[in-house]
């Protein structure tokens, strides 16, 4: 009887810790509560089951906390549209022919693949991407475009490949380029993302390529969210772009990333 007490004792402990941040790792939770990983593991999976809890990789987050705060694909891509098109052709505008390039999921990378897909004048090259909107919008460039999807568990949300198995193709290859989403970029926080799975998979195409670019519009620079893809200086540019009407909050923000030390261009 005292162990089953202890067993719901431990494992409200461990939603309140999750619920304290939104998320809490494995290891840190068996620090805090004096058992082994593996319980910890054995009691997030009884959670998750409960629907209290979804895990992802390293730890866990309070169920529906990312879907809470993620707004669909199609309803994003209408947000800023004109905004995040002109990201995506100063994006585009970096690849040559022969490149290979790392195209991230997300409304913003999805321009930068319309963008590219307008560039008659490209030849050969590989686009690999987690995002099965892009690698559809891709698909009229074949063959002059290669076009490679990671794999891994699909997302409804973003229509995106995210672990198992999407990182294991990241690497096994070195791109030329990875253009990276995001939900926000901030001159101490560095580059950030609400969905954890997601930034798992934005971590590895950042270690996978050559040169990384975050591509974000106005309403991304300033913020922070939970996952955190990488500093600034893994970053070689920002791509951006002002808001309709201008803004000076966007040019104070862009401003202090500068400062920061990430070279900005703004479409």
């Amino acid at each position: 009887m005292a162990d089953d007490i202890d067993l719901t004792v431990r494992r409200r402990r461990i939603v309140e810790l999750v619920s304290a941040t939104g998320f809490a790792r494995v290891a840190e939770l068996s620090r805090e509560l004096g058992v082994s990983e593996v319980t910890v593991r054995s009691d997030l999976a009884v959670l998750e089951r409960h629907e209290v809890v979804d895990r992802v990789h390293g730890g866990a987050v309070i169920r529906g906390l990312a879907s809470r705060a993620e707004t669909p694909f199609e309803q994003a891509r209408s947000t800023s549209a004109e905004e995040k098109q002109r990201i995506g052709r100063a994006a585009a505008a970096l690849v040559e022919s022969g490149t290979s390039v790392l195209l991230d999921v997300g409304t913003t990378p999805a321009a930068v693949a319309d963008a590219l897909l307008e560039r008659d004048d490209l030849e050969d090259v590989v686009i690999i991407t987690n995002g099965l909107s892009i690698a559809l919008a891709l698909e009229p460039a074949i063959p002059r475009f290669t076009v490679v999807v990671t794999g891994g568990t699909l997302r409804p949300l973003q229509h995106s490949l995210v672990a198992p198995y999407a990182s294991l193709l990241l690497g096994s290859v070195r791109a030329d380029l990875a253009f990276i989403g995001c939900t926000g970029v901030d001159a101490v926080a560095g580059v950030t993302n609400v969905n954890l799975p997601e930034t798992e998979l934005k971590q590895a195409m950042l270690g996978a390529a050559d040169r990384a670019v975050v591509v974000a519009d106005a309403s991304k620079l300033g913020r922070t969210s939970l996952g955190v893809i990488g500093g600034l200086d893994r970053f070689e540019l920002l791509i951006t772009a002002t808001p309709a009407g201008g803004s000076d909050i966007h040019l104070e923000e862009v401003a202090r990333l500068e400062l920061a030390g990430l070279e900005t261009l703004t479409a």
